[in-house]
């Protein structure tokens, strides 16, 4: 009684909040045309057809991946658990976010060696009502649900309990800001935590979490974080047209950067500039709706603005001193491959931070903020290898790009033991297809280098 109570609270609150919204909604689906109101009719529980064509025949497994940092840590997972699978599978991918369903459609869906029966396979999450909910249980039937990281929804997860589908966290963490909130509702939150049939967490430290919110410690086991096994990126044009263009320079890349951090940056480069002024600044934001902007901020600190989506038609090299926005979405990760220095972004503001392992991976140096609680794992072992340095503002910020670029002798070090750092925590994408195939009781055979069946 008291759980249907809850329910009806919750599903109240949410109703609520999307009648609020309703006009923003509106907004949008007038604006974005077809294919957004496709995507609104999706997450309100109209199962695509292409879905249903997808999983035709098959036994399914439900992966959910927020946004662009869950999928990049879900490929792999998903490519194993593929293989260790086997026909007569389909896996089907759901993100939250646009950007996140770029991506995951870049990496799931347009994969030329997937297959045609892929090509449906990727999809909005859909809103936590219990009619959009039980669309998509009725028509996947999953035989298991896999969501990354921390994503907990109270409605999929009970509909889920109702209807026999073990829930499982992949890459389970808990950031400070959830864990302090989980703990001052530690009632409602410690009955959300035992829905959830398995806690796959990355670090030791995520899994005491867990457990102090409420989870079933039987429940929760540590196998490792699945980013340390994230494949290499492939170069794509835009990431061999700026190698070809920087004509020798060399270049520091500001990733996955959040409102007030460019601004920082842009002031600290001015500095360095004085000191190294035949060197690119390339500048990622984390969220694709503030590019315009970006450039218009770039510009009026007076840099010249090179547009990476205009590379390919580029001739000759680019100025030194110039600042490319890197207005594109996937290359992140490959640019970094031809990168000096990483400065990792959402650190120089009080945002968690992102990963420090995808310019790690590379040999790359690697700055990061003092806001870097989302990562406290990560950067706590690259710490402890002296593979990453932690600036707390500006001034270090460009103090520390001077430093390295002027000895090039104690960069290549920090980036080696850094790679050494991401290579040593690998294997948890093994670990993790164990448990999974394990909880679904499907036979196949798990190897030191990855799964067979």
């Amino acid at each position: 009684m008291l759980e249907q109570v809850t329910m009806a609270l919750y599903s109240l609150l949410l109703a609520c909040v999307l009648a609020l919204g309703s006009p923003y909604w509106l907004w949008r689906a007038a604006r974005g045309g077809a294919g957004w109101t496709a995507s609104l009719a999706a997450r309100l529980g109209r199962v695509p057809h292409e879905l249903l064509a997808a999983v035709a025949g098959r036994q399914v497994v439900w992966v959910h991946a927020v946004s662009v940092g869950e999928v990049l840590a879900a490929a792999q997972l998903v490519a194993r658990l593929e293989q260790a699978l086997g026909d007569g599978w389909s896996i089907v991918v759901s993100t939250t976010t646009p950007t996140g369903q770029a991506l995951a459609r870049q990496r799931f869906a347009a994969n030329k060696d997937s297959g045609s029966a892929n090509a449906g396979r990727v999809f909005y999450y859909p809103l936590d009502f219990a009619w959009a909910v039980r669309a998509y249980l009725r028509a996947l039937k999953p035989k298991m649900l896999v969501l990354m990281e921390s994503e907990l929804w109270p409605r999929m997860l009970v509909e889920c309990g109702r209807a026999g589908i073990p829930a499982v966290v992949a890459n389970a963490r808990v950031s400070d800001r959830s864990f302090a909130r989980g703990m001052r509702v530690w009632g409602v939150w410690s009955s959300l935590l035992r829905r959830v049939s398995l806690f796959l967490a990355q670090s030791e430290e995520d899994a005491r979490r867990l457990v102090a919110m409420g989870a079933d410690d039987r429940a929760v086991r540590v196998v490792g974080n699945l980013k340390y096994d994230a494949a290499e990126p492939a170069r794509s044009e835009i990431v061999q047209r700026l190698d070809m263009l920087r004509g020798g320079k060399r270049i520091v890349i500001a990733g996955s950067t959040l409102e007030g951090e460019e601004l920082m940056l842009l002031s600290a480069w001015a500095k360095a500039q004085q000191t190294l002024p035949n060197v690119l600044l390339v500048i990622a934001p984390r969220h694709p709706q503030r590019f315009q902007d970006i450039a218009k901020l770039i510009g009026a600190n007076g840099y010249a603005t090179v547009l990476a989506s205009h590379l390919p038609g580029v001739q000759g090299e680019i100025g030194g001193g110039s600042v490319v926005l890197l207005n594109t979405i996937g290359d992140l990760a490959a640019a970094y491959q031809i990168a000096d220095i990483a400065f990792v972004g959402g650190s120089l503001v009080p945002r968690g931070g992102h990963n420090p392992l995808e310019p790690a991976r590379f040999g790359v140096p690697v700055l990061i903020g003092s806001s870097y609680e989302n990562f406290r794992d990560i950067v706590g072992k690259m710490q402890e290898a002296d593979g990453i340095r932690i600036v707390s503002g500006g001034e270090e910020l460009q103090a520390a790009i001077v430093k390295l670029l002027q000895d090039e002798a104690v960069a290549h070090a920090i980036g080696e033991r850094g790679r050494q750092v991401f290579e040593q925590q690998q294997g948890a994408t093994a670990r993790t297809v164990a448990a999974l195939v394990e909880l679904m009781n499907v036979r196949v055979t798990i190897t030191g280098s990855g799964v067979v069946q």
